[in-house]
């Protein structure tokens, strides 16, 4: 209820999650009983207008005990599995086989189901115990089979060091990744010194990143929020930041970069839910309403400013900008304890396609006061109205042609 009264249409969950992953008994074996659960909560989701993302696994080892939670022990020999470990499980024909058929099984209960958006093969597999890439390349064909009226995917770890880049640029090259997927979290322990930075800093990085391997294709930054050092856990940043500037910028700045969408808070009970930030996303769709982003065939760029970090989104029609302002990242508003300054009398320089529009429409959209205001163009600069953080700049208009 609070996803859809807000404007959320999209979400991803996990299927090997408790109540229902179908592997609970033995592995290989499916049961019907938990997926019912599934059921009811599709049956939800299409009732409130909100598609799905199917995660099909997790799991990153199988030892024969559980030491840590990300271990799947029922599929181990001792446990009446059949595999020797992790490696045994991806690399040969009876683990790959005993995979597909889990796939087919579920392509027979919800192949046609108008609920699911995607079919993803597995959380982070880059952190497995064994090599994803052959696996992955045989089984998105098989997703894409099974599932021909769906999108298919795949995702790895957090982009938090140069080592990275490569396995990202393979996997959004890879043919059958219908979405290139970039997970990145503000997190100090991170090795690149952007997850160190303001958010939108390092979401729009994250993008631009994806951006440089040219995948032609849809890219989306499917997990962000702010962690302890090396993932140990939900920053205690949330509990300072009662405004939610922090999710503000994880769901403002990946898509003003060039991204198919907002970005996808992970520790949502922590960054949206017990503190009832549902209301960034109303805001967030109040932004972009209306707007058909794939028809403007937008072009990202970043227009320079000595006090803003100005996010612009170019298209055939609208000319959509988010300002943030660089003086009051989370560094400032959520440590040192220092309110955002109200920001007066600032102006940006447009580009030239945007001065020479004719009859513009402008407007403003104030995301921390939920209100609309008018503006006009001046001599090819648009000063803004007075704000605190970010706002979001609108013109629309006929677009004059590149010379």
């Amino acid at each position: 209820d609070a996803m859809a009264k807000n404007g959320v249409n999209y979400c991803r969950i996990w299927l090997d999650q408790s109540p229902w992953a179908i592997e609970q008994t033995r592995s290989g074996q499916f049961d019907e009983e938990p997926a019912r659960h599934l059921d009811r909560f599709l049956a939800m989701c299409r009732e409130k207008g909100i598609r799905v993302k199917m995660c099909v696994d997790s799991f990153r080892d199988i030892p024969a005990k559980r030491r840590i939670w990300s271990d799947k022990p029922l599929h181990h020999r001792d446990n009446g599995g059949l595999f020797a470990g992790m490696d045994d499980f991806l690399g040969s024909t009876r683990g790959r086989e005993q995979f597909k058929r889990k796939l087919e099984w579920y392509a027979r209960r919800y192949g046609d189901e108008p609920a699911v958006f995607a079919w993803e093969l597995w959380n982070e597999m880059n952190a497995v115990r064994g090599d994803w890439r052959p696996w992955t390349r045989e089984m998105l064909p098989e997703l894409h089979r099974l599932f021909p009226r769906n999108l298919t995917v795949q995702s790895l770890g957090s982009f938090d060091t140069d080592s990275v880049r490569e396995p990202y640029r393979e996997l959004c090259l890879m043919p059958g990744n219908d979405v290139a997927q970039v997970h990145r979290y503000l997190d100090l322990g991170a090795r690149l010194d952007v997850c160190h930075g303001p958010v939108d800093v390092l979401a729009a990085d994250a993008v631009r990143e994806l951006l440089a391997f040219k995948p032609g294709k849809p890219i989306i930054l499917t997990e962000t929020g702010a962690v302890k050092p090396r993932h140990t856990g939900a920053s205690e940043l949330y509990e300072k930041d009662p405004e939610g500037t922090l999710l503000h910028d994880m769901l403002f700045a990946p898509f003003f970069s060039g991204a198919a969408g907002p970005g996808h808070e992970w520790w949502w009970p922590q960054a949206i839910d017990r503190p009832n930030r549902w209301h960034h996303f109303a805001r967030f769709a109040k932004a972009v309403e209306g707007v058909d982003p794939a028809g403007e065939r937008f072009v990202a760029v970043q227009l320079p400013h000595d006090r803003l970090r100005v996010y612009a989104l170019q298209g055939e029609r609208t000319f959509l900008a988010w300002c943030r302002d660089a003086g009051s990242p989370w560094q400032t508003e959520l440590v040192d304890g220092r309110k955002p300054d109200l920001l007066r009398g600032l102006a940006i320089d447009l580009p030239e396609r945007i001065r020479a529009m004719k009859t513009p429409n402008v407007r403003f959209y104030d995301p921390w006061a939920d209100r609309w205001t008018e503006g006009r163009i001046d001599d090819g600069r648009l000063v803004l109205p007075v704000f605190i953080r970010s706002i979001i700049v609108r013109i629309q208009g006929q677009i004059a042609a590149p010379p």
